[in-house]
């Protein structure tokens, strides 16, 4: 008997302990450093899309011809966005020193960079553009190259200059053409493509939305939300651990999460959530930012791009939901770990990253 009350005192001690265990305070996630997008940094980073916006070479053409007579220069091609790599490259590069133009007015040579997007976002030049979406390349850039186009169209819009309303008229008939082209489209697509790379089909449909929302067109608003539910208002659990791939640039979790909240009330959105990345809730989750081994190679330096884009995806599932206030956080950790490296003079990650980095800066407002 003495043994036996000897004994279950030391699982009471046991169990005590083993419950004050449980119930210690876990201590304090590491605060990152929050990244600024002040003058000094808009002079920065405006020297990326500066230096490629006007470079026509070495370049990336996705073209579908249809005889000799379609073998022509970059330029030639596409005169209003023929730098910068690839058609996308060049057409962000654009949004890029539009954003920095509209919140730095008085940056470096801003009256510059005003003549040089005049010159290429000319009525001429925008009119070539459009005849290239021909039979043969109607699908051309489909629709990651058609976000940004929407994204630059938009930013034209809300940017209170004379020079804006000068650009944005001019873009307009490439606007209605890839406005056309997503009405057109997207009923055709019946499944999404769950990519981190240019074909993701919810960044396509966020920054389409983020345009028709601001400009208020009602066809490609329907059209988005309608398609988005259908894709993605059932899906459960996704694999976070699976990210990123070894040359993504997007996340397509976190790319998904942030179409959704952008399109669903937010008690549904919070739901849908819980569901879709239970785990974000958790005020300790944590997510390492993607690993860059070699800057020079053009695919590996994409995941430059990942942390930028999960950035900018965190602070919007974040954004007015108290509850995932810690995203926040880690979104600073991914853009500290990439920011400082992408103004070295490799053009492989020189020609686009700056409009993540941007495009991220911007998303903590």
């Amino acid at each position: 008997m003495k043994y036996f009350l000897l004994l279950l005192v030391a699982l009471v001690l046991r169990c005590s302990d083993s419950h004050k265990q449980k119930e210690a305070p876990v201590p304090d996630i590491e605060q990152a450093a929050i990244p600024v997008l002040n003058l000094h940094e808009a002079n920065r980073l405006a020297q990326l899309p500066l230096a490629c916006m006007n470079t026509e070479y070495p370049n990336k053409l996705s073209q579908t011809l249809g005889s000799d007579a379609d073998l022509k220069s970059p330029q030639t091609l596409h005169p209003a966005f023929y730098g910068c790599f690839d058609w996308h490259s060049a057409v962000h590069g654009h949004w890029s020193l539009v954003s920095l133009l509209k919140q730095f007015p008085d940056m470096d040579h801003a009256d510059t960079i005003k003549a040089q997007l005049l010159q290429n976002i000319s009525k001429e030049h925008i009119i070539t553009e459009v005849a290239y979406y021909d039979d043969l390349n109607k699908s051309h850039e489909r629709t990651y190259g058609w976000a940004w186009l929407l994204k630059l169209a938009e930013e034209l819009h809300t940017w209170d200059d004379p020079t804006a309303r000068e650009l944005e008229d001019n873009l307009q008939p490439l606007t209605n053409l890839i406005v056309d082209k997503y009405i057109e489209f997207l009923p055709k697509l019946n499944y999404p493509l769950r990519v981190g790379t240019h074909p993701n089909t919810a960044f396509g449909l966020s920054f389409a939305y983020d345009y028709a929302q601001t400009v208020n067109n009602e066809p490609l608003k329907k059209v988005i939300a309608e398609r988005a539910s259908y894709f993605f208002l059932n899906d459960k659990d996704c694999p976070m651990s699976w990210e990123p791939g070894g040359t993504d640039f997007l996340s397509p979790c976190l790319e998904e999460a942030a179409l959704m909240k952008r399109l669903l009330p937010v008690e549904e959105f919070k739901t849908w959530l819980d569901a879709f990345l239970p785990k974000l809730k958790d005020k300790n989750y944590s997510l390492e930012p993607g690993q860059v081994s070699d800057r020079t190679d053009g695919q590996l330096v994409h995941l430059d791009g990942v942390n930028f884009s999960r950035a900018w995806s965190l602070n919007k599932i974040a954004e007015g939901l108290p509850e995932y206030a810690h995203l926040k956080n880690i979104a600073n950790k991914h853009i500290n770990y990439s920011l400082p490296s992408i103004v070295d003079g490799n053009y492989e990650g020189g020609h686009w990253l700056g409009t993540f980095a941007i495009y991220a800066l911007n998303s903590m407002e």
